[in-house]
């Protein structure tokens, strides 16, 4: 059975309520290809008027980080249910950037979990540093952190999880993975699926690509054998994000 194409955007810390309004008309007016599943992620204070806006049948809201603890007293964090409450059915884990604050391999893997309990669907991010990369740690750093997830989830929670490949030293940088180099690595990863978990997860888990992609590069990396789709950052801030939704026509 085929991988749909899954093209997600990640906001970051940008965005007005009226330029992330601007954004999602942009996707709701557009053509977009009904194979694709598109997942938007704009910053918590903007969920509801995200949820709110959208109208296009495959395009659904993410948050962009979860708290692994329930209800309670963890003043600035966000809860599963708190996300489920304002409609609200995925989340990103474990961004780089958010690693690069300290976040751990076991810390996303519990969030991961979390999200997953609680009835939410998560975008995992894993990837490598520029040292590790011409270190020739990239597939060594990776697995590090697929087993670190590998211990906390298990069965129909690899149902819930989409994986975003995003080589750290090509985000927002301007410089991408060549295909080759994006494809080399998701390879390894679905092959270490294969060994460490099972030949379906290999098989049905989705794999994006995120680093620097925009409208000029992605039909390439799109027509790589294990690249399912995109984690996209700037660009999805951009009309060419529509072009990067479409890039697998």
């Amino acid at each position: 059975m085929a991988r749909k194409f899954f093209v997600g955007g990640n906001f970051k810390m940008n965005g007005t309520k009226e330029s992330i309004k601007s954004i999602i008309k942009n996707l709701n007016e557009a053509k977009l290809d009904p194979n694709v599943e598109v997942v938007i992620a704009p910053s918590h204070i903007f969920l509801p008027i995200a949820v709110d806006a959208v109208t296009a049948s495959n395009v659904a809201v993410a948050a962009q980080n979860v708290s692994n603890k329930p209800n309670g007293a963890h003043t600035g964090e966000v809860s599963v249910s708190q996300l489920k409450d304002i409609g609200v059915n995925w989340t990103i884990t474990g961004h780089s950037e958010r690693r690069a604050a300290g976040e751990s391999d076991e810390e996303v893997a519990l969030k991961t979990k979390a999200a997953i309990d609680g009835g939410l669907s998560v975008i995992w991010c894993c990837g490598e540093s520029l040292e590790e990369r011409e270190a020739g740690k990239t597939v060594e750093v990776v697995e590090k952190q697929l087993a670190a997830l590998a211990e906390k989830v298990s069965g129909d929670d690899w149902k819930k999880i989409v994986i975003a490949y995003e080589p750290i030293w090509a985000i927002g940088t301007g410089k991408v993975a060549t295909t080759e180099q994006a494809q080399e690595v998701h390879a390894a990863i679905r092959k270490w699926l294969r060994t460490n978990v099972s030949d379906s997860v290999a098989d049905e888990t989705r794999i994006l690509y995120g680093g620097s992609v925009t409208a000029k590069n992605c039909k390439d990396l799109a027509k790589q054998e294990d690249i399912d789709g995109f984690l996209v950052g700037g660009a999805s801030l951009k009309p060419e994000f529509v072009d990067i939704i479409n890039s697998n026509q």
